[in-house]
This record gives C-alpha cells, sequence and structure tokens, in this order.
C-alpha cells in the first residue's frame, strides 16, 4: 500500500519572541533575543538568573478564567498555539469527520509549576488543601487531551515525552499516522512550562545552563567558542499535518510537505550525546531514507544547536558523519539563540521556523555567533538572515535519555 502524502496546513507558535507565525518569523530575520532577567519568581539565589520567558501571553485573552486556572501553564501554551494553527488551517471539525481528526500533543517535563506550587501547600496548610485539579493540571498528556476536548477531535489522542526531542517526535509520528491511513488530520507538536525554581535549579546542578546574567541577549551562542550553555525557554509550537488529498479538497494552503521521519538512541548516558554524535548521525541518515532524497538534496538544517559545548560539537559531527564533504555547503542556523531551549515544545517550534524559511527562500540567523570554535567549523548562518532557495530543510532534536528524532519538510509539489 502507498503510503499517502502529508502536508502542513495550519502554524501556531507561543514563543519568547512573539506570538503567532508572521511576529515569530519576523522576531527570527530581526535576530531577537528573548533573553532576560526571570520574572516568574525570585532568582537571586540561582546560579543561573535569566531566561527566555513568554512575555505576550495573558490566558485569559483566549481562554475563560475558569478554564485557564484550571490548567497548567504548559497546557494554557497548547490550547492557544493549537487554536491558533486550526484558525490558520481553515479546518472545520463536524459529525462526520471528528473520528478522522486526531491530536498528538507532548511535553518534556509537563506540568512543574503545578507540582511546585501544591507541593508548598501540602507543606504548609496539610493535604486537604491540595486542589482537586493536581493530578490533570500535572500530567503530561493534558496538553493533547484538553486540545482534543475544545477542538472536538476524536482521532488518535496521545502525548509523547522524549525529554528535548518531544515536539519533533509528536510532528514525526503525527505525520505516520496520517501516512498510513489512521487519521486525515493530526495536530501536533510540544509545549513546555518549565521556567520554575526548582526546574531551574536542577538545571543549574547540572551546570547545563548558561551564567551569563549580566547580558542575557548574549547568552545563547551556539556553536561559538565562547558558549557556556543553554538558555532556559518556555512556549508551545504546533502544527496541523493533513493528508495531501484532504487539503487539496478543500483548496487549503500549504506551507510544506512533511517527507520524512527519523530516530534513534544513543544507549550511552543520560545526559550527554553519544561520542561522535552517531547517535544524532542515525537519527538524520533515517530520516533522509524514510524520504527517499539524497543527502545532496538537503539545503537547510535546523540545529538542535543548545549552546552547550558537548551538544554543539557532537552535532556538527553528526552532519559530517551524514553529509560528508557536503556538510561543509549546507547552511545549518540554531534558532535557539533567539528563543532559548523550549525543551520539549523545541522542535514543534522549529519546524515551523524551516515551513517559513521553504515559504519564503531566508535562512534565520545563528545570533551571537563571533568567535567560531574549532570543532564546530560549518555554516551556522552567522548574525544576519540569508536569502536562500530551500527545496529541503531538516529539523533536528536530541533529548535527555539518548533519543533522537529528525523530520523532514520540504516545497511542496504536485
Amino acid at each position: 500500500m502507498e503510503q499517502r502524502r502529508v502536508v502542513i496546513t495550519g502554524m501556531g507558535p507561543v514563543t519568547p519572541i512573539g506570538t503567532g507565525t508572521d511576529v515569530f518569523w519576523r522576531a527570527l530575520l530581526d535576530g531577537k533575543s528573548g533573553a532576560g532577567p526571570i520574572t516568574h519568581f525570585d532568582a537571586s539565589e540561582h546560579t543561573t538568573r535569566i531566561a527566555c520567558e513568554v512575555t505576550d501571553f495573558n490566558p485569559e485573552d483566549h481562554l475563560e478564567r475558569k478554564e485557564a486556572k484550571r490548567m497548567d501553564r504548559f497546557t494554557q501554551f497548547a490550547v492557544v498555539a493549537s487554536q491558533m494553527a486550526f484558525l490558520d488551517s481553515g479546518l472545520t471539525i463536524t459529525d462526520e469527520n471528528a473520528d478522522r481528526v486526531g491530536v498528538l500533543i507532548g511535553s518534556g517535563i509537563g506540568g512543574s509549576g503545578t507540582w511546585e506550587d501544591q507541593s508548598r501547600i501540602l507543606i504548609e496548610r496539610g493535604p486537604g488543601r491540595v486542589s482537586p485539579f493536581f493530578v490533570p493540571m500535572l500530567i503530561s498528556d493534558m496538553g493533547a487531551g484538553m486540545v482534543s476536548i475544545m477542538l472536538g477531535a476524536k482521532g488518535p489522542n496521545l502525548a509523547i515525552t522524549t525529554a528535548c526531542a518531544t515536539g519533533t517526535h509528536s510532528i514525526g509520528e503525527a505525520a505516520c499516522i496520517i501516512a498510513r491511513g489512521d487519521a486525515d488530520v493530526m495536530i501536533a507538536g510540544g509545549a513546555e512550562a518549565a521556567i520554575t525554581p526548582l526546574s531551574v535549579a536542577g538545571f543549574c546542578s547540572l551546570r547545563a545552563l548558561s551564567t551569563r546574567n549580566d547580558e542575557p541577549e548574549r547568552a545563547s551562542r551556539p556553536f561559538d567558542k565562547d558558549r557556556d550553555g543553554f538558555v532556559m525557554g518556555e512556549g508551545a509550537g504546533i502544527v496541523v499535518l493533513e493528508e495531501l488529498e484532504s487539503a487539496k479538497k478543500r483548496g487549503a494552503k500549504i506551507y510544506a510537505e512533511v517527507l520524512g521521519f527519523g530516530m534513534s538512541g544513543d544507549a550511552y548516558h543520560i545526559t550527554q550525546p553519544a561520542p561522535g554524535g552517531e547517535g544524532a548521525a542515525r537519527s538524520m541518515a533515517h530520516a533522509l531514507r524514510n524520504s527517499g532524497i539524497k543527502p545532496t538534496d538537503v539545503n537547510y538544517i535546523n540545529a538542535h544547536g543548545t549552546s552547550t559545548d558537548a551538544n554543539d560539537k557532537l552535532e556538527t559531527a553528526a552532519v559530517k558523519k551524514v553529509f560528508g564533504d557536503y556538510a561543509y555547503k549546507i547552511p545549518i542556523s540554531s534558532t535557539k539563540s533567539m528563543t532559548g531551549h523550549l525543551l520539549g515544545a523545541g522542535g514543534g517550534v522549529e519546524v515551523i521556523a524551516c515551513a517559513c524559511a521553504i515559504r519564503d527562500g531566508i535562512l534565520p540567523p545563528t545570533i551571537n555567533y563571533e568567535t567560531p570554535a574549532p570543532e564546530c567549523d560549518l555554516d551556522y548562518v552567522p548574525n544576519t538572515p540569508r536569502k536562500a532557495d530551500v527545496q529541503v530543510a531538516i529539523s533536528n532534536s536530541f533529548g535527555f535519555g539518548g533519543h533522537n528524532a529528525t523530520v523532514v519538510i520540504a516545497k511542496y509539489k504536485e
């Protein structure tokens, strides 16, 4: 049986540099940093006191106050981003098609803010004062659950949790669900809201975060010699994936086609990538095979590019392993230099960036790239956007636990 083609017909980013596709994309091309001092809590005793917070988001602008109070912030992000993407797609869910519309939205951490708030209530006021909504607000699948409920999508409904690979795994698997015929439409991506006292403290203890507290806008600097860790971000990146004939039948606009998906496991370490980036390389190679394209067909890579020492040099090594000499001809950028690292939401936001690059023929830059690192010697589109004919783009995401995911998207052709 021939696999069905899958296209992107709607997009909804909620990010530290803007909410909505047009605002988000303009900010990327302007090289805008979303980093600043943490305002969600008093971070004065943390070694890292900066993050990329979503500052233009009021849940009550989009949700009834009662509904919003019963959702963790990550679920609010998931619901609002999904509403935007669904509206953008022009879809309508009816009794006839509801069971052919599914949701696959993951979160790397889930309701960490709810966990911390309710833990304080338990300790200070006792078990009887813990909210009856604690469990449904906490669990990582509630983004997908609430989107399904609010939109009336009765098809496949699930959540994936693979740390920082979550958003990419979610979009890749959702595309597979459509390709094999189990749904015609999937609302897919990731959501995260983990800029909380305990989560930030944990990453500080891992020494994974940048401590460039006096220069937050310059702190996220993927592939740069002076990088010193990632900057935490929050938000959501959701796309509407649709079977091609369904999209054509209703005259939908098509941003791009999902050509393929690859994934792998490092089987190496809980936080460190495998030596030589071999796990990341296998993920990319599998995605290319699954897409039926050659390495030289790729025009752009949106890198995982976290701004940590190990990730950036090993992802660079992985690209060289897969693409050989052609690696030096592929433009690569890390939009995390501007958004920060949205953890489980990162992959969703970055697929949207790839789709915009394909649509407009412009590559977003890697900002703060000032001093080349010896082990990072590829073309990272430094500091300014670049015009390019992008026919095929890949987006990489790698997560703690050795989870690797790669999505290949392309300009739609009949």
